[in-house]
């Protein structure tokens, strides 16, 4: 079984709505482990959904960093 991989854009009601690949997909909301948050990297096999930490961590610091960059002077 294929896995796709993404981050959650949002929660709608009983809905996640997951970018892949610069599209969004709705998947179960069911699916996804308690504490997942928009903007989480997620890997979705079948009826699986796992939260990818370290990708959602490095994601989190890069934009840190370039927000850092651009209200420096």
């Amino acid at each position: 079984m294929k896995s796709l991989k993404g981050i959650i854009d949002r929660f709608e009601e009983n809905l996640a709505v997951v970018e892949i690949e610069g599209v969004t997909r709705d998947f179960k909301k069911s699916l996804f482990p308690p504490s997942a948050e928009p903007g989480d990297f997620v890997e979705i096999k079948g009826d699986k959904v796992t939260l990818l930490k370290e990708e959602t961590e490095k994601r989190k610091k890069e934009i840190d960093e370039l927000m850092e960059e651009l209200w420096e002077d």
